[in-house]
Formats: C-alpha cells, sequence, structure tokens
C-alpha cells in the first residue's frame, strides 16, 4: 500500500510539473493596444464629435485591437501646448487649431487668409491636399492622421452691416485671423472666450460677432443677433496629431485602418460641420426671424479689396521662412476650385 501512495504522489506530483510547463511555454494573450487622444473644445463641439467618430471607427475597423481614451474640454492638455504634449509623449493622440499658433504653422495657416472657400467640407480637404503636397517642417515630429477646417466665419450682428460704412468701429468679438479682418475692415475686435460672448452681447459690450454660423444656435446668439452679413472669411484649421514613438510601435494593419481614415475622416468632419452650420441657421431665420444679408458684387469687392494686405503680409511671413509663398497661395486657389466642383 505504501509502494501504491507513492506511485500516486509521483504521478500527481509529475502532472502538476507537466501542466505547469505548459502554462509556462504558452505565449501570453496580449491585450488590446490602448491610446490617450486629447483634445480641448468641450464635448458638445464639432472637433470632440469627430474625435468620438475616429475613436469608433478606429476600434470597429481594427475589430478590438485598438481602444481609445478620450479626453475632452482641456482634460488631458490645452489648447497652446497640445503640440508639445503629444511630440513628449503627455498623450498619444491630440488635437490642435493651428491659428492659436501663428508663426509656427505658416503653411496650414494660410486657410485664414480670404481666399473664397464657403464651406468646411471645402476647406477641410484643402487642408489635408495642402499638408500632404507640402509636409511643412513643424509636423516632421509627429504623424498627422487627418485634418479639417470650420466653417468660413461670417458676422452677426445686433444692428444690420449691409456695407463698410456700418461696420467702422464696431466692437465684435472676435479671435486668431478673424480679428485680423475686421481690423482691416475698420471694425473694432474685441477678444473674449466664446462662452462670456452672451452676456457682453446682452450688456452692449460688443454689437456682435464674426464666427461660424452653428454658434447663432449653440450659444442661441440668434435671440441677440437679429442679422448675418455673409462674408465668408477666416477659417480655423486643425489637425490630429500622433506621438512619433506610438505611430512606430503600432502594426501594420493598425496604421493601414489609421491612415484609410485620414481623408475620410477630414470629409466627414466638413460635412457635419456643414450640416450644423444649415440646421443652425434654419432655426435661426425661422424660430428668431433673422435676417441673412448677401452683399451686392460691387460692395462685395470693395470688403475683398481691404483684406488684400493681409494676404500681402502672409507672403512676407512665409518668404521670411524660405517657403514659396506665391506657388502655396496658386496652389491653394486650385485645390479651393476642384474641391468646389
Amino acid at each position: 500500500m505504501k509502494g501504491t501512495t507513492r506511485l500516486f504522489r509521483f504521478l500527481a506530483l509529475a502532472g502538476m510539473l507537466l501542466l505547469v510547463g505548459i502554462v509556462c511555454s504558452t505565449p501570453a494573450v496580449a491585450g488590446p493596444i490602448e491610446l490617450t487622444y486629447a483634445n480641448f473644445p468641450p464635448a458638445p463641439t464639432f472637433p470632440c464629435v469627430q474625435m468620438e467618430r475616429w475613436k469608433v471607427e478606429v476600434e470597429k475597423r481594427t475589430q478590438g485591437k485598438v481602444l481609445v481614451k478620450t479626453f475632452p474640454g482641456g482634460t488631458l492638455l490645452g489648447d497652446k501646448e497640445m503640440m508639445d504634449g503629444v511630440i513628449a509623449g503627455q498623450a498619444n493622440i491630440g488635437n490642435l487649431c493651428m491659428a492659436y499658433q501663428p508663426g509656427r504653422f505658416v503653411v496650414t495657416n494660410a486657410l485664414g487668409l480670404h481666399l473664397g472657400i464657403t464651406s468646411s467640407r471645402v476647406g477641410s480637404l484643402v487642408l489635408w491636399d495642402l499638408y500632404t503636397k507640402y509636409k511643412p517642417e513643424e509636423f516632421a515630429k509627429v504623424k498627422v492622421l487627418t485634418m479639417f477646417t470650420t466653417a468660413p466665419a461670417n458676422i452677426m450682428s445686433t444692428k444690420p452691416v449691409r456695407t463698410l460704412a456700418d461696420i467702422q468701429g464696431m466692437d465684435l468679438r472676435a479671435s486668431g485671423g478673424a480679428a485680423e479682418v475686421l481690423k482691416a475692415w475698420g471694425a473694432n475686435p474685441v477678444g473674449m472666450p466664446m462662452p462670456a460672448t452672451p452676456e457682453a452681447l446682452q450688456k452692449g459690450v460688443v454689437k456682435g460677432l464674426i464666427s461660424s454660423l452653428e454658434v447663432m444656435k449653440d450659444f442661441k446668439f440668434a435671440e441677440i443677433c437679429k442679422y448675418v452679413t455673409m462674408v465668408n472669411t477666416a477659417l480655423y484649421p486643425f489637425a490630429v496629431v500622433m506621438n512619433m514613438d506610438t505611430w512606430k510601435s503600432l502594426p501594420p494593419d493598425v496604421q493601414k485602418v489609421m491612415d484609410d481614415l485620414a481623408v475620410e475622416q477630414a470629409r466627414w468632419t466638413g460635412e457635419y460641420m456643414d450640416n450644423h452650420v444649415t440646421e443652425a441657421m434654419t432655426w435661426a431665420k425661422e424660430t428668431q426671424k433673422v435676417e441673412v444679408i448677401e452683399l451686392p458684387a460691387a460692395e462685395k469687392a470693395n470688403w475683398d479689396k481691404k483684406l488684400e494686405p493681409l494676404t500681402e503680409k502672409w507672403i512676407a511671413e512665409a518668404k521670411a521662412k524660405g517657403l514659396p509663398a506665391e506657388a502655396i497661395l496658386a496652389d491653394l486657389r486650385e485645390m479651393i476650385a476642384r474641391h468646389t466642383k
């Protein structure tokens, strides 16, 4: 009996050792690739809506191989620290607005010039084409995943603006390139955060603003600003960038999914933005009786002429950085014409 017991113990021990050996020799099943994506505007705004759409598409198209955790509202990185934060690896992915750093992103900020772009879809596709042709040096340390723009900026005001004389000295909320446009027209741009603008309008601190028109509904500006003057100027360019080490660590099939999404995402975001503007203006006209003012051709020509020095200034700045300014502008006009068709 003792011999039999010893035999059973030996066989049990051998079995355990064999099982341990099998377990240890089996490769560990790798978990999903987890990526952090930082964004600076509030969650309901269009740059964050496009972020959530990109996340869903990447997770779906990689069949769960990649999981993306999003951080809207500056909870991980703020607007002006986005690019350097991604380069440093504080986030794997970040969404930045190049207009917030005009001296750093000269090529892509050409979209802020008065070029006659009338939609976010056209602006977004043109911006992507511009990037892919010139590959500006300022993006060399990151992988660019996609680009897009706001819709064109237009004037929302508490009194009608029908001529250049009407806008002289008018206090209007503005930021970035749109502020420079207002100065050129003789208005007085007032800098303030968008969420502070409704109160400033109610108190008469400003008489309106210049921005893309979705804010007529999103911020209920149509309840105060009963006039919209269509000038279609100053788009704001955005880029979605990835830390280069993160990009290089991704499997080729995952990289392909993201590359394949680049143009699709630019187009989707532009169309989403344009539809949102249409919805907002339909609401503004139907429920708030907002008047939309289209400038006559001769009057608009006067407005456009006032903006020529801004283009000349950009050309000088681009040339100072060794960039082919005239060629870039010629390419932009060709791209705009092609995508507008």
